[in-house]
């Protein structure tokens, strides 16, 4: 084997332990990479590749980049990708024997980045872990920059579910076991998301391992304290994570102070579809955030809110009490509208505590993140005194337990100055007065030069000679030249250094000391102020539970007030929220497309559902009329009631809904690849399956991916299945005008239609929902409206004559009209969801506890009871 530099024996040593990651090497000011991570970094980076002597002859392809420049090229790696170690010198090279001891301090991954600079503010960065137990799927995800750690499990045949979580919290890594049987599905659904995946030991994600984990990261005996001890996937998920996250981040997680076991049942359930299709964060078509209702709502003022107020969103509450408490606070700062024009201000001054305190952590904090972080704290007093209003409970809850911090504030103001440097080894961040050894050295430079003028002077005084002079040269320093006629007048403290045709130098004690003071003063104070500064930091890390508890707090309230600032500029009004199941929405309004700013009025609609007489609506009319605008509106306005908000309406009264669904259009989705028409059966087998008689469901143009009979007979047969089997409230919007005769033949089923003018061989979309079917599609118009060719039309309507005098346009339902709903659904029995008696009874069997003739006999039975059938 070829002889290796020692440098390069010295990389190769840690790069075998960092196999996986791109090592950033640091050589002097450099950071430099060798072999296949120089050859990926320079193409990535578009960087020079070249090449150094790797010893023996050989050369090494080699890109380095500039220390003070990582985090750019280190944004650049990772937003790419790739996972990258950075390795540090660890001993100071003048002072090292031999080569300079080196260690990888850092681990950056897509997962753990915490440089602010690196991350969009506005959103969570999260990682993920999915484990597999015996019966269950374990999930846990962190947001290393926040500290919040938040886990659920899964049985094996909720896996859509799994899939619909991973996809909201849309990690940017995965953490799996490796070896692990994954479902294929659940593979095919990260690779097509794209997220990056690291894959650890068996050991990694032992039971054993991750409970030491947790009682450590808490500081418990036991996990009976998180509420976890017997749930084995959770304990995996969350503590094999918290191991990786500990892994690359060389230090103690000690941030992470809350672990939050969610359940599904504890918040409204959003599926991808529903996210996707209601557009609640981004937009279909562009993927970006105008145009969705995250646009609509967000006037926050601090990152933490914007994040905060994303979760929320994507989480609505089911708790009544929890609902009217944001509400309450919503009210207070709607009327207030002084309070609460004050309290945005202040709000606009706060830096992102959540992350600034991450960075205190994890030692990467500068002096200007501490003034940051001084000048949000400065203002905490104030938003206090604002919202200090004992007339209002739901205020006075939040004022109990409002920390100002103003012990820390006092001692950040005392310590750091007003324009501090980026650099710590640079000086200049403390305040004069702060620490008495660096007012000194301080002085030392200041004043350096005035000492030396006065000592020049007394001991001009002292000696008698006139022309005597301080002097300074970089191989004795600081001196006294005397000319030669004057030596006999030198002091006897006089130390003579040296001789000159004229002059004799000498020294003294006094001016030794001046020297070390004016000399050594930099760097002494470079040094002693980096001292001070890790002192400063240890000091604030001590105070990260009050720090983070008052960050929360603060989203919290940047949210609400940004509810009541919406509310108040759009004229939303509170809807009141029930337990019962009556949806009403008086003059309701699509908050998305009432702000777009078209020309043409937005038209209100109201809106009754309940479980009983008005339980599906089936909706008609021509396309553009306004069908989805209307479904999505009544979807967005539930939402926004149970996340707190006031809604686009006069009034609404909201029986609080489990889970909204939505099928509306064929939208692109983590299916692509599939039909249309699967992918609208995917959603709809979703829906039916799913539902209960507390969800809302929105549908729009079932059937339409296929052959009119088709289509027709699925839509029909959903209708009946929700309506006397599951209970739910529907809107269903259709092109089916048949499946307007299912009212007075199913109950609950109720006629609307959108308003439409006929203007001779012209329509006008009135926008405008009322009792009653459509007896036209207007389609040819519509097609007319949207610059279809003239001769394209007018051949349209000679076909469409002619099929309507054939009676061929639409299907003969007389057949079904005249059998009952029972008959109807037993022929399109592709839609009963009610499991056969049968088929329950072999799912109870437990054959491990019969003898085989039991066995023999049972399975005889259940055959003569299926023929029966």
């Amino acid at each position: 084997m070829t002889k290796l530099t020692p440098m390069m024996a010295q990389y190769h040593e840690i790069k075998n332990d960092y196999q996986d990651y791109i090592l950033f090497f640091r050589l002097g000011d450099f950071y430099e990479m060798f072999f296949e991570d120089a050859v990926t970094a320079s193409r990535v980076l578009e960087i020079t590749l070249t090449k150094r002597n790797a010893g023996g002859g050989s050369q090494a392809p080699l890109c380095g980049i500039p220390y003070h420049a990582l985090d750019g090229y280190l944004s650049k790696l990772v937003g790419s990708g790739y996972k990258v170690a950075i390795c540090e010198q660890v001993e100071d090279p003048a002072t090292a024997k031999g080569i300079v001891k080196r260690e990888v301090v850092r681990i950056v991954t897509p997962g753990t980045i915490i440089d602010p600079g690196m991350l969009e503010e506005k959103s969570n960065n999260y990682i993920a872990s999915v484990v597999v137990t015996s019966t269950h799927y374990g999930l846990a995800y962190a947001d290393v920059t926040t500290g919040q750690l938040k886990t659920t499990s899964f049985f094996y045949d909720k896996l859509q579910a799994l899939m619909d979580d991973i996809i909201r919290i849309s990690p940017s890594e995965l953490i799996l076991e490796d070896q692990a049987e994954y479902a294929p599905k659940l593979l095919t659904l990260f690779d097509k998301m794209g997220v990056l995946i690291s894959k650890k030991d068996k050991r990694f994600f032992s039971t054993e391992a991750s409970t030491e984990m947790l009682k450590r990261i808490y500081q418990l005996h036991s996990l009976s304290g998180l509420g976890i001890q017997d749930e084995e996937e959770l304990i995996k998920a969350s503590g094999g994570l918290l191991a990786y996250i500990e892994e690359t981040q060389k230090m103690e997680l000690v941030h992470f102070k809350q672990l939050e076991h969610y359940h599904l049942g504890s918040h409204m359930i959003v599926d991808n579809y529903t996210r996707v299709n209601l557009e609640l964060t981004e937009t279909i078509r562009q993927k970006d955030k105008r145009g969705s209702l995250l646009w609509v709502l967000d006037k926050t003022k601090t990152a933490m809110g914007a994040r905060l107020l994303k979760q929320w969103i994507e989480e609505p509450l089911l708790d009544i009490a929890k609902i009217v408490k944001r509400q309450d606070i919503v009210k207070y700062l709607y009327d207030e509208l002084l309070v609460r024009a004050d309290l945005r201000h202040y709000l606009d001054e706060i830096y992102d505590l959540e992350r600034l305190m991450t960075k205190v952590v994890f030692g990467s904090v500068n002096a200007r993140d501490m003034l940051a972080l001084k000048s949000s704290l400065a203002v905490l007093p104030d938003i206090k005194y604002l919202i200090s209003d004992e007339a209002s409970e739901a205020m006075s809850e939040i004022t109990q337990g409002f920390d100002v911090l103003e012990d820390v504030h006092g001692m950040l103001d005392h310590a750091i100055c007003d324009e501090p440097p980026f650099s710590l080894r640079e000086g200049g961040i403390f305040k004069d007065g702060y620490h008495e050894t660096l007012d000194e050295l301080r002085d030392a430079i200041r004043n350096g030069k005035q000492w030396l003028l006065e000592v020049e002077e007394r001991e001009r005084e002292r000696t008698g000679i006139k022309n005597l002079k301080i002097g300074f040269n970089k191989v004795f320093g600081y001196f006294i030249e005397i000319s030669k006629g004057q030596v006999k007048n030198a002091p006897e403290d006089y130390i003579r250094k040296q001789t000159l045709a004229n002059a004799e130098r000498y020294i003294m004690p006094e001016l030794k000391t001046i020297e070390d003071k004016i000399l050594g003063a930099e760097e002494r104070i470079n040094k002693l102020e980096y001292e001070l500064f890790v002192s400063l930091r240890e000091l604030v890390l001590l105070e990260i539970d009050r720090i983070r508890q008052i960050a929360k707090t603060i989203a919290s309230l940047d949210v609400l007030t940004s509810f009541a600032e919406v509310s108040e500029k759009n004229n939303y009004v509170p809807p009141v929220l029930t337990g019962d199941p009556e949806l009403s929405i008086v003059s309701g309004r699509h908050p998305v497309v009432e702000r777009i700013g078209t020309e043409e009025q937005f038209v209100p609609n109201n809106t009754v559902l309940d479980t009983t007489d008005d339980m599906v609506y089936i909706i008609t009319g021509p396309n553009m009329a306004g069908k989805s605008t209307y479904l999505r509106q009544v979807a967005l306005i539930t939402l926004m009631a149970q996340i707190g908000c006031f809604v686009p309406a006069d009034s609404a009264t909201i029986g609080v809904v489990d889970r909204i669904f939505t099928r509306v259009g064929a939208s692109d989705d983590l299916f692509h690849g599939q039909s249309t028409f699967m992918v609208e059966m995917n959603e709809l087998a979703n829906i039916l399956n799913n539902a209960t008689h507390k969800s809302l469901i929105i549908l729009d143009e079932i059937g339409r991916g296929t052959s009119t009979y088709d289509g027709l007979s699925i839509a029909w047969s959903v209708v009946e299945f929700i309506a006397n089997s599951m209970g739910a409230k529907t809107i269903f919007a259709t092109h089916y005008h048949e499946l307007t005769e299912l009212e007075g033949k199913i109950g609950g089923v109720k006629n609307y239609c959108i308003s439409v003018r006929e203007e001779g061989d012209q329509i006008v979309f009135l926008r405008k929902i009322i009792r009653g079917g459509a007896n036209q599609s207007f389609g040819i118009q519509v097609a007319k409206l949207a610059g279809v060719p003239n001769h394209v039309i007018h051949r349209a309507k000679a076909i469409l004559s002619e099929l309507e005098a054939s009676d061929i346009a639409s299907p003969k339902i007389d057949v079904l009209k005249s059998k009952s709903s029972k008959v109807a659904t037993e022929q399109l029995s592709m839609m009963d969801f009610t499991e056969d008696p049968v088929t329950q009874e072999l799912k109870q069997l437990d054959i491990t506890a019969m003898t085989p003739m039991q066995a023999m006999g049972k399975l005889h039975e259940l055959i003569e009871r299926a023929k029966e059938k």
